[in-house]
């Protein structure tokens, strides 16, 4: 099957690398070599999502059991 009949469903964007156009072979990048770029970056932790941590409710001084009964010997 022959890909000159394909429409493409949206416009194309440039590599997210480089800026050059890019190639169906490489999508979203327009060569092996901006693909491998990327790649490196996700591997070293360059692209980070940040995450908000929420707050602990517990901690050691209000989970530990206080008054009440104990162990009293």
């Amino acid at each position: 099957m022959s890909d000159d009949n394909v429409t493409p469903l949206r416009p194309s964007r440039p590599c997210a690398i480089c800026g050059k156009k890019t190639q169906p072979a490489f999508h979203p990048f327009c060569s092996k070599h901006c693909a491998d770029v990327d790649l490196n970056r996700w591997l070293k932790g360059a692209y980070v999502i940040p995450a908000a941590e929420e707050q602990d409710d517990w901690s050691e001084d209000t989970g530990a059991q206080t008054g009440g009964q104990g162990d009293e010997t």
